[in-house]
């Protein structure tokens, strides 16, 4: 088993050579403002209705629970575009079929408000979605280090934001890359091992007791022991105490969301370690680079790279980096033989990502390095105390958080004020 790791705080920064400015974000949950920008707007005609929603302190699947409650429909007939942070006031479109707008404007749920509806002609999903806006408040910032913000910033808008993804996709744990590895070796006893037992420094109350039992090997007493949203892990603790501990019988008991998670945690894990070892030109394109088109999202080998070093330079083209999988187009050049180390390292093949019973892993591109557009920084004060506020889009499946990282490093402090609390984030 490799000993990667995919705690955000691991990779190697772009601006390193700028101290950390120390802030805080999330005070309250006004500090943290997302607004998601659709892929398209409501036709006015068809059968399902499309609204967007507010909501403060609350994870989406939570609201869309209640939501799906309130309307006495099931949770799964809800369409919704992406996932946003509990930590926040968060804007984004839902949708519901055979379900009039009337009835959804009607609703009154806590810490939802229903901004508009209309109908449309499809039901709303994932990836559905252009980009988000964010507003972004930063606390305790010391006066005397603002020119260091403004540089930081300045690099990242000349040269791009390292294309990380976030620490929310490795879990509280950090360990939801690792279950992924796991699964791709299909060693199903370690993955059940680090998804059900091994308490750690997170592990609380009845999570802890669950973990306790599991390793304790009394896995009917930890299935009982899970809480109610931990149950795909109480299932498959009853699986492995019916089938006499037959680990890959439990672990195809598992939801086959959950599990493509854990493996796309891996790869998100994977392509982390290709960016921070391209992370020094990941501005510009070598020969046998697969490059990326901002204005459309298209893929194409680069040939002669210093053809197309003046369009990397004004951010038409980016490089990419791996989303190992069967269906992956790959590098050729040094760009590939990074990649294919990295693999190597790993003591796997790409068909290893093939051919997982219930999981499906076709593989794709990821740009290197992401755009924040329409970029505002002001200065102000509320009754929480003097603030800096960053304002900017950034595209779909990019994470404001390589932003909050680059400036802050590991002086980020991050919370809730006295009085708040938040349901787990997304």
């Amino acid at each position: 088993m490799t000993t990667t790791t995919p705690d955000a705080l691991q990779w190697p920064y772009l601006t390193s050579s700028i101290p950390a400015v120390a802030a805080a974000v999330k005070r309250r949950y006004e500090d943290f403002r997302v607004i998601e920008m659709p892929a398209y707007e409501p036709c006015g005609d068809g059968t399902h209705t499309y609204f967007r929603i507010e909501k403060a302190g609350l994870a989406t699947l939570h609201a869309v629970s209640d939501i799906a409650r309130a309307l006495g429909v099931a949770s799964r007939q809800i369409g919704l575009a992406g996932l946003k942070d509990a930590r926040a006031v968060t804007t984004q479109w839902l949708s519901v079929e055979h379900v009039d707008p009337r009835r959804v404007l009607a609703l009154e749920i806590p810490r939802i408000r229903i901004l508009n509806a209309a109908r449309h002609t499809n039901k709303l999903k994932i990836g559905h979605l252009r980009g988000n806006r964010f507003q972004i408040r930063l606390r305790d910032v010391d006066p005397a280090r603002i020119d260091d913000l403004h540089a930081i910033l300045d690099v990242l808008g000349r040269r791009g934001v390292p294309n990380y993804f976030g620490g929310q996709r490795f879990g509280s744990r950090g360990d939801t890359w690792e279950i992924g590895s796991a699964i791709i070796r299909r060693d199903f006893a370690a993955a059940l091992g680090l998804m059900l037992g091994r308490p750690g420094p997170h592990d609380h109350g009845r999570v802890l007791r669950a973990r306790q039992l599991y390793d304790e090997g009394d896995y009917a007493k930890a299935a009982g022991a899970w809480p109610y949203m931990f149950r795909d892990n109480a299932r498959a603790c009853r699986v492995l105490a019916k089938s006499g501990g037959r680990h890959e019988r439990a672990y195809h008991a598992i939801d086959a969301r959950l599990r493509k998670f854990f493996v796309n945690a891996y790869q998100s894990c994977l392509f982390n370690r290709c960016l921070s070892r391209r992370l020094g030109d990941f501005d510009s394109v070598r020969v046998g680079d697969l490059a990326y088109k901002h204005d459309n999202g298209a893929v194409f080998l680069v040939e002669d790279a210093g053809a197309e070093a003046p369009r990397a330079a004004g951010f038409e083209i980016s490089p990419t980096g791996p989303i190992y999988g069967g269906r992956m187009t790959r590098a050729t050049g040094e760009p590939g033989r990074i990649e294919a180390a990295i693999l190597d390292e790993e003591q796997l093949t790409i068909d290893a990502f093939g051919g997982i019973q219930g999981v499906k892993v076709h593989g794709s591109r990821r740009p290197l390095r992401f755009a924040m557009r329409e970029l505002a920084v002001e200065t102000g004060s509320d009754d929480a105390g003097p603030f800096v506020e960053l304002a900017f889009a950034i595209d779909s499946g990019c994470y404001a958080t390589m932003i909050l990282r680059e400036i802050c490093k590991e002086a980020l402090s991050e919370g809730l004020a006295d009085g708040q609390t938040a349901d787990d984030a997304d």
